[in-house]
């Protein structure tokens, strides 16, 4: 890859943070807080809420090399990814676990949990970390 098309990349990244930073700011009067608890669905997941999740989310895409077409933070504990159909069935537990590890790193001291929807935005996976225990603990829907 180029200078000039990472360069870019960049530019576009940045535009798009700062166009979500002010399109959430002049909607957050009608967007509404999901539920407590742990089941979140897409349609909750697309209300991002913080510059940094925004900017993690897009720096995941840009990593994930084509196995992740979307990718979003809530509250900075959350990471929701809907998958291409180029990952396979038996690689999701791995793909999520490789997200989780450098979602810790990203969010350190803090429980986290990871959201693998399918293309279709169907929920696949859910994984939580535990920071307390270091324990992670896979469900499915």
């Amino acid at each position: 890859m180029t200078f000039f098309q990472r360069s870019r990349r960049w530019l576009t990244a940045i535009a798009l943070v700062l166009l979500l930073t002010v399109s959430t700011t002049a909607c957050s009067s009608a967007t509404t807080q999901a539920p407590a608890g742990t089941n979140v669905s897409y349609s909750q997941l697309e209300r991002g809420n913080s510059v940094k999740g925004q900017e993690y989310g897009d720096w995941v895409v840009s990593a994930a090399q084509g196995l992740v077409s979307d990718a979003y933070v809530r509250d900075n504990n959350k990471l929701g990814v809907v998958i291409t159909k180029d990952v396979k069935p038996n690689e999701v537990r791995n793909l999520s676990k490789s997200l989780l590890q450098g979602f810790r790193k990203s969010f350190p001291g803090q429980d986290l949990q990871v959201l693998v929807f399918a293309p279709d935005k169907a929920p696949i996976l859910t994984a939580d970390y535990n920071s307390q225990s270091s324990e992670v603990t896979y469900n499915t829907p």
